[in-house]
């Protein structure tokens, strides 16, 4: 039976792409998609990438989206919803609301190594959000909420590199960090401008208004 770690990397092979769920492995030569590894799709190309119509194409990137981001199926159809209602494009829309949960927000601002391991982190009630105990991973944070790591848990030795950064080692604008401190201020949503992502969220929107 493939251990968790394995299944994960099934999810990066079944979209021909790292989706980086897996942290340090992705950047290491254990990632299943490095050179001279198995990077064909669960079942092998016979059951995987077997068709390129518009429909198909437009659910793995749906898939894609929903994976990268660690949201299930019923929970990422509330996000389009809500994200088709607001002013703006949708798309654009979609992935601010993305952005905003608090398990993506301290895997952004450094303090996890992935997002499956921010999601873990806070689950177990590591963080608090603006100094109140915050323990679901899929809170949307709004601007100027700060998330800090709970005193007694800096001292652990997962967060000793984390302790060595500087702020602006924190790449996105959007987010303020004190690493000393473990500490971070989610400023305001992120815009399009402000970081590039690969995902092509035209194709979602695509799937979604079929």
């Amino acid at each position: 039976m493939p251990n968790k770690k394995e299944t994960v990397c099934r999810f990066c092979r079944r979209e021909g792409e790292k989706l980086y769920l897996k942290g340090e492995r992705c950047y290491s030569n254990k990632c299943a998609m490095e050179e001279g590894r198995n990077p064909n799709p669960p079942g092998g190309l016979k059951f995987g990438r077997r068709t390129t119509s518009d429909y198909n194409t437009q659910l793995r990137e749906k898939q894609k989206v929903k994976r990268v981001y660690g949201v299930q199926e019923t929970q990422f159809n509330n996000y389009y919803k809500k994200a088709a209602q607001k002013r703006g494009v949708t798309g654009d829309n979609l992935i601010e609301l993305l952005e905003s949960r608090l398990d993506n927000v301290v895997f952004r601002m450094g303090f996890a190594e992935s997002r499956s391991h921010a999601k873990q982190l806070v689950k177990h009630g590591h963080f608090t959000v603006n100094d109140k105990r915050a323990d679901i991973p899929s809170m949307l944070l709004r601007p100027g909420d700060v998330v800090k790591l709970k005193l007694q848990k800096i001292k652990k030795a997962v967060h000793k590199p984390q302790l060595e950064k500087k702020p602006e080692d924190c790449p996105f604008l959007w987010l303020e960090v004190d690493y000393r401190n473990m500490r971070g201020v989610y400023k305001h949503m992120p815009t399009r401008q402000e970081f590039e992502h690969k995902l092509q969220m035209n194709l979602v929107v695509e799937f979604y208004s079929r």
